[in-house]
């Protein structure tokens, strides 16, 4: 299978799976606009029932989004995924896969 590249990603955005209700974590793959790597970025619900958002060994910065983390995080417990999808993609990687559970 052929790797989605950020151009493709851009140009063509696919249609990503609907989050679970009461997903207690959501990834998020991406993909890099400058050589095409893939990431991931994870919410996870803590003890508090709050999503928490990590990039794993990867700084959050890393994506350069135009919004905190805690905006996104806040977005998260509230339901908005659309706006945490756009929230994300309005860094420097684009999002081509998300599964929940």
């Amino acid at each position: 299978m052929k790797d989605i590249t950020y151009k493709e990603l851009t140009a063509n955005p696919p249609k990503l799976e609907r989050i679970k209700p009461l997903a207690r974590e959501v990834i998020f793959t991406t993909v890099s606009c400058m050589c095409n790597n893939v990431h991931l970025l994870r919410m996870k619900k803590n003890s508090e029932g709050d999503f928490k958002l990590s990039g794993g060994m990867f700084s959050i910065e890393n994506w350069q989004m135009k919004f905190k983390k805690h905006e996104i995080e806040w977005a998260a417990d509230e339901g908005n995924w659309l706006d945490v999808k756009n929230m994300i993609n309005s860094g420097t990687e684009k999002i081509s896969k998300v599964i929940s559970r």
